[in-house]
């Protein structure tokens, strides 16, 4: 008997571990699954703590290359000197919320990339409607004619801007590059040069893939994907879109924040936002 008694021991002991290590395991193996979808706060679906988790990164902008040909140009800050145009000196200049290159001799071209036939441009203007002189928006063709031109009334407080071309206006065409202008005229006489900001937009078209993904997603992904393929002005209208459906949303406001910082606009990035009145 004594010679029988250590392996029924040892098997006890061996038995008594597993029980206490499966009990151990229980609430792992019966804890819920937290990737179950929920509806978000942009029309769409969501997955869970996964989605949670993806979103807390920000969205890189790929900047694409300069298109070929003459180089673009432009100008993203209008820097109000009182010597020279008259007008008065702010906190921040006008700027245009537009992305840029700036070469190894200091030249910037400013040009972005957009899908639509009817665009909007963003802007900070530091000037309130009281101002007196007049504010313009004007938007060339490829030979300099001009398509659309717009007076720009300014809304109560200083901030950024929209300006869309109206349908009532020509669309843009595939693959061609049109010039735009937005200028402060603060000399009534017009002896001084405008403040002015410059730059160059060009209508693409994305593949038939990605388009229908577009087509079937919720806004934050609709930025995203336009953000990843170098689509500036469609990325800024969506995400501008989306904090005027949800101006609290400190995601977004984070995302606007990287957004702006990836072109070096940190500083207008806590603005107000006014969108055009019709």
């Amino acid at each position: 008997m004594k010679s029988n008694s250590q392996p029924i021991k040892l098997f006890l002991v061996v038995a008594f571990s597993c029980t206490n290590l499966l009990v151990s395991l229980t609430p792992v193996l019966a804890k819920p699954n937290v990737g179950s979808s929920t509806s978000d706060a942009y029309g769409g679906l969501r997955l869970g703590s996964e989605a949670k988790t993806s979103h807390t990164k920000s969205t890189t902008f790929n900047q694409p290359p300069i298109p070929s040909g003459p180089p673009p140009g432009g100008r993203v800050r209008g820097g109000a000197k009182r010597n020279l145009n008259g007008c008065q000196i702010t906190k921040h200049d006008l700027t245009a919320l537009v992305s840029f290159t700036q070469e190894a001799n200091s030249v910037i071209n400013v040009w972005g990339k957009t899908t639509l036939e009817h665009p909007s441009w963003f802007f900070y203007v530091p000037y309130t409607k009281d101002f007196p002189y007049a504010v313009e928006f004007v938007l060339q063709d490829q030979d300099s004619n001009e398509i659309y031109k717009k007076p720009i009334v300014l809304p109560e407080k200083a901030g950024v801007i929209s300006v869309s071309l109206p349908t009532t206006s020509p669309s843009l065409a595939l693959n061609k590059q049109y010039r735009w202008f937005f200028t402060i005229s603060c000399d009534q006489e017009k002896n001084a040069p405008p403040t002015y900001v410059e730059g160059v937009i060009q209508r693409v078209e994305l593949n038939p893939a990605v388009v229908k993904e577009l087509e079937t997603t919720e806004l934050l992904k609709r930025y995203a994907i336009y953000a990843q393929n170098g689509i500036w002005y469609d990325a800024l209208t969506t995400l501008a879109q989306l904090r005027q459906k949800n101006p609290k949303d400190a995601k977004l406001q984070a995302e606007w924040q990287n957004l702006l910082g990836s072109i070096h606009l940190d500083d207008i990035a806590a603005e107000p936002i006014f969108w055009e009145q019709p």
